[in-house]
């Protein structure tokens, strides 16, 4: 029998939404449920640096936690790094501490205010001596895609018909329109975040679980089981089909 496998959408910095969603898993598989994360722990929500504390400690502490690396992960550890707070993938070309994009929310979750009247390097050495070496660690080691039976669970999607092993580091961390608009089978099902829904989605090759919480809407926790899918509720399990 397959064991059953809990994954999180994009929480983008929703402690309250993480809370309750492991509990939910916890109510439904137990506390040594296997889970996996599609990334984008960080910005726009209030509290990015208790989303990033809880799922480290859940991995120390032993847990079956798979967390992968989300674009807006890897901007918050590019800022960390060198000050960077542009990325050419941004459609929009606003830069990272720009409120679309939420950066500032998450300095702030560290104590770290953003200001037009603040000298930019000056921010910067502030959020390096905030944020812990072990948080820009995590974030420099989550990896971009976890393969589990069937499935390839993956930020943002992968480039159709390349294989896993040339894949960019880009492309699994944006894309969008080449992996969305592909309706042929895949190599796995394609488990993905990064593209907000309303509410997730199956569609038969790839199912996406970003359903807004960056926007005011609810994290998704899905559970894997064999070839069936279904949505976690306070009221239990959910069918997801195609």
């Amino acid at each position: 029998m397959t064991e059953a496998v809990y994954v999180l959408g994009d929480i983008h910095g929703e402690m309250a939404m993480l809370e309750t969603a492991l509990a939910w898993i916890a109510a439904d598989g137990g506390d040594d449920a296997p889970l996996i994360s599609l990334g984008d722990l960080v910005d726009r929500g209030p509290d990015s640096r208790a989303v990033i504390e809880t799922l480290m400690q859940g991995q120390a502490a032993g847990r079956d936690w798979t967390v992968l690396k989300g674009n807006h992960d890897r901007m918050f550890q590019r800022y960390l790094e060198d000050g960077r707070i542009d990325d050419p993938r941004v459609v929009s070309r606003v830069d990272w501490l720009n409120p679309r994009l939420g950066g500032q929310i998450t300095l702030a979750s560290y104590g770290v205010t953003v200001g037009a009247d603040r000298d930019p390097a000056e921010i910067w050495q502030e959020a390096r001596a905030a944020v812990p070496p072990a948080h820009l660690a995590f974030l420099q080691s989550m990896p971009l895609h976890h393969r589990r039976d069937d499935k390839l669970f993956v930020h943002a999607g992968i480039a159709p018909g390349v294989p896993l092993a040339d894949q960019t580091e880009d492309d699994l961390l944006w894309i969008r329109g080449p992996f969305l608009e592909y309706t042929d089978p895949h190599p796995w099902l394609v488990v993905h975040g990064h593209t907000a829904l309303d509410a997730p989605q199956h569609y038969g090759n790839r199912v996406n679980l970003d359903s807004g919480a960056g926007y005011g809407r609810p994290l998704t926790v899905a559970v894997f089981e064999g070839s069936r899918v279904w949505t976690l509720a306070p009221d239990g399990r959910h069918p997801l089909v195609p």
